[in-house]
């Protein structure tokens, strides 16, 4: 089964067109080969049927200017590529769109040490920028599973958040310029670095977490931070939820805590299974917390094991281990970074929804009962963020049930856990978007006030609606 968006429109470039755009790029930085449109027309969801009509890939800002341009005065839709790690449908080509590909945007441009900022093109992939910062001496803290293959442009037009935001923030946090094209072709060097800049309305946090529907971000200045002295990981079976968030405030107050990440079972089954881990326990738990502190000197860890025995005493925890090498960290971290790998064969139905951090056992309690009343056949793995409020919930698809079956079901599912989130007052999307995949929910965390706001401001930076066409907004 595949989904198109509403309001469809067609925006399928003639041959005269493409001779065109050969001729304002080059031959071989547009490509129309079945492959490449298969490959470069999607992110992370496979269940939109795809029709792009051409991959372009510009080499600077100046190109995506001129491309800009030349799609308005044709009238064609341009939908952004990055990494295509996401999983909203952000970077979907549903309509004959052309899409345009950052890839070739790659370079690191300019590194200044006092300012403690990269200068650096949107192509730039997010794991390539990490291990510039530390060859410098810096770290750039924004951390998550697709580092290798995401970029930074994506990163930006999504805001990213990841597995250290209790301590970092969101990519938001860390950028202090941008240049971006709105969808008139017009370049706009937005906020130039500056750390105190009072001078009225700052449009880069307009583009910040926009994705791509006021223009394309080029260019970043990405801000750099000194690195921790070290970190202490430490993995914990738990009872029960409201024993978690007594984890978390213990921990907390106490320690300089960098993450502090949730997993089921039935997560942790899915993972040992598929990456041939080891259980980490004897005993089999119905929840685990992996920590992340900051050693910022030599008393941490004797803070963080009487925090851990403080646990065990109060029956919080029901067993725990700190790793000992960099080894054992990394293995604890597979346990929570590998969920997504090791369930991808059992087709899932993803939701990545928050809520206030207090909320979160509420929050976990009702949609799990919920989720186990109207649909008692469905494996539910949840993990997340749960530092910040940020839960996933992947439903598996039965081997037995067929794949349209499977996503007509899921999307009943959505209701269900979409009213406790508006109940709560939290988002129906923490960290993914809203894409195509959130777009007919958007009204469950945002006000049709607030959704006609958010046309207007788009019609004002892309008045002939050419900018990723029917994402978010129709």
């Amino acid at each position: 089964m595949t989904m198109a968006s509403s309001h469809a429109q067609n925006f399928k470039v003639s041959t005269s067109q493409l001779a065109e755009l050969q001729s304002l790029l080059s031959a071989d930085r547009v490509l129309t080969d079945a492959a490449s449109l298969a490959h470069y027309g999607r992110d992370w969801t496979k269940h939109y049927e795809i029709q792009p009509s051409c991959i372009v890939f510009p080499l600077n800002t100046e190109e995506v200017a001129s491309l800009v341009k030349w799609a308005r005065k044709n009238r064609v839709g341009l939908v952004p590529s990055g990494g295509r790690t996401g999983l909203s449908g952000g970077a979907c080509a549903l309509q004959g769109e052309i899409v345009v590909s950052f890839e070739k945007m790659n370079r690191i441009l300019n590194f200044d040490p006092v300012d403690r900022c990269v200068d650096v093109q949107a192509g730039v992939i997010t794991e390539q920028l990490q291990q510039f910062a530390r060859e410098q001496g810096y770290l750039y803290p924004v951390d998550f599973a697709a580092r290798g293959s995401s970029q930074i442009g994506g990163n930006i037009a999504t805001n990213a958040g990841g597995v250290k935001v209790i301590r970092y923030g969101n990519t938001r946090e860390w950028i202090s310029g941008l240049t971006v094209v709105t969808g008139t072709g017009e370049i706009l060097h937005l906020n130039l670095g500056l750390v105190k800049n009072a001078t009225g309305l700052d449009f880069r946090h307009l583009f910040i977490g926009s994705e791509g529907i006021l223009g394309f971000i080029t260019e970043a200045k990405v801000r750099l931070t000194s690195p921790p002295a070290g970190s202490i990981v430490m993995l914990f079976a738990v009872p029960d939820l409201d024993s978690i968030m007594k984890i978390y405030q213990h921990f907390r107050d106490r320690l300089p805590l960098t993450a502090f990440e949730y997993f089921s079972d039935l997560a942790l089954k899915h993972v040992v299974t598929h990456a041939h881990l080891q259980k980490p326990f004897a005993t089999d738990s119905p929840h685990y917390v992996l920590i992340e502190v900051e050693r910022t000197d030599e008393e941490t860890e004797a803070r963080a094991l009487e925090c851990f025995e403080h646990g065990l005493g109060e029956s919080w925890i029901l067993d725990g281990a700190m790793a000992q090498s960099e080894a054992q960290a990394r293995d604890f971290w597979r346990l929570r970074e590998d969920i997504s790998e090791a369930t991808a064969p059992h087709t899932p139905f993803k939701n990545d929804v928050s809520v206030r951090i207090a909320q979160v056992p509420e929050f976990l309690t009702r949609t799990d009962a919920a989720l186990k009343k109207h649909y008692p056949d469905f494996e539910v793995v949840w993990f997340g963020h749960i530092g910040d409020g940020n839960m996933h919930i992947n439903i598996l698809k039965p081997a037995s049930l067929a794949r349209d079956e499977f996503l007509a079901r899921c999307r009943g599912v959505n209701p269900v856990i979409f009213a406790i989130i508006q109940e709560l007052g939290g988002s129906v999307s923490a960290e993914h978007g809203v894409g195509l995949v959130k777009k007919p929910d958007l009204s469950f965390t945002r006000s049709a006030s607030e959704i006609q706001l958010m046309k207007q401001i788009k019609s004002v930076f892309d008045p002939d609606g050419i900018m990723n066409p029917g994402k978010v907004l129709d």
